[in-house]
């Protein structure tokens, strides 16, 4: 008799950002597929409500450290009694006791690896070299770790967040009624971000940007879609430069596509951490002309011949205000690459998101 696999997900984190939606989209998936999927955070996450909100099992704990021993513990008692077949963990602080968990109680282990920033190389931060199985959100990823953490490349496989191309397509939302949604302006050019409210993602740099090109050009406004820590910061700065008028500072939207669907132009403006950004393949496959930094595994959404997006190096406000510039008044560049965004990024969708994962859970288990 053949027997659902059974994966149990742990997140330490409570943010909810890039990473918090790529765990709780790919547990749909792969539950799609047959997979029986559960859930390990703290009791405060958001990553928590969300789930629930899928039906998606949840159990909590403190996850207080590396070697938490009250989480650990209660990690390898549910892992038995649920008789868990796989551990997936993903942020530093689950990645150690969920890994050990699953050492401990004979399940296999997963350490999935979001962000492109440096991990330790110490041969004392050995938590990754236990993994049965690493994956990474870009290939520049995975090249790092096997270059600086020494994990095996037949151990490590890059599967970037899959675009649920059901939801994220041209024409998906109405223009004109999106704009009248979010109390935006019908006829103006609407420059946008969307992405969490965290400090690298630089929205100081798109608000920089923004007050180069106010004075300028009057149709051009700026949009800011997301919430999080640097939220008074950015509000801060938007009245420093007087650009309320032209700023739309939007707070979380649950639908992003609706942004897209809005925007005349996306921007990315992060300066690093980033994996294969969720934002600017929705960016891409929703026709919208996409203007990124080249960091973390950005480029691997990246095509020259035809061009895709604008590629630029990150940090330099001047910059990013000049490539804005430029598509704003170059409409035939702009619809070029609104023509090849959603081509180019056919293979970053969900589906096939969760068949990639789907094979190295068969694999792993040698069964099934």
């Amino acid at each position: 008799m053949t027997y659902p696999i059974k994966v149990l997900h742990t997140e330490w984190s409570d943010g909810w950002g890039g990473q918090e939606i790529r765990i709780v989209e790919e547990m749909k998936a792969v539950r799609e597929l047959g997979v029986e999927v559960a859930l390990a955070c703290r009791p405060e996450a958001k990553i928590r409500v969300k789930a629930e909100e899928e039906n998606i099992p949840v159990y909590t704990f403190p996850f207080r450290g590396n070697m938490d021993l009250k989480t650990l513990t209660g990690l390898i008692t549910l892992i038995r009694k649920e008789h868990i077949d796989i551990v997936n963990t993903h942020s530093g602080k689950d990645t150690w006791v969920g890994g050990l968990a699953a050492k401990l109680s004979g399940a296999k282990f997963i350490r999935t690896r979001h962000l492109s920033n440096p991990i330790n190389p110490s041969r004392l931060n050995f938590i990754n070299s236990l993994a049965d199985f690493i994956i990474t959100t870009g290939e520049g990823v995975r090249e790092e770790m096997i270059r600086n953490n020494r994990i095996a490349p037949e151990k490590i496989l890059s599967i970037p967040t899959g675009v649920d191309e059901k939801r994220f397509y041209p024409g998906c939302c109405n223009r004109k009624k999106m704009r009248k949604k979010y109390r935006l302006p019908d006829d103006a050019f609407l420059v946008g971000i969307v992405a969490v409210l965290r400090s690298f993602k630089r929205h100081d740099l798109f608000l920089e940007a923004a007050y180069i090109l106010a004075e300028k050009y009057q149709n051009i406004h700026f949009v800011i879609a997301g919430d999080g820590p640097q939220r008074l910061s950015i509000e801060r700065m938007i009245s420093e430069k007087d650009l309320e008028k032209r700023v739309h500072l939007l707070g979380h939207v649950d639908h992003p596509e609706e942004i897209y669907s809005a925007l005349d132009l996306f921007v990315l403006s992060s300066d690093s951490k980033e994996g294969v950004p969720q934002s600017v393949i929705q960016g891409l496959i929703m026709g919208v002309p996409v203007i990124a930094t080249d960091v973390g595994s950005t480029r691997d959404l990246y095509t020259a011949e035809p061009k895709n997006m604008y590629l630029i190096p990150p940090g330099d406000a001047f910059l990013l205000a000049q490539s804005i510039e430029t598509l704003y008044t170059d409409s035939s560049t702009s619809k070029g690459l609104a023509s090849v965004g959603p081509r180019s990024v056919r293979h970053f969708t969900r589906r096939i998101m969760a068949h990639k994962l789907f094979e190295i859970y068969h694999s792993l288990l040698g069964k099934r």
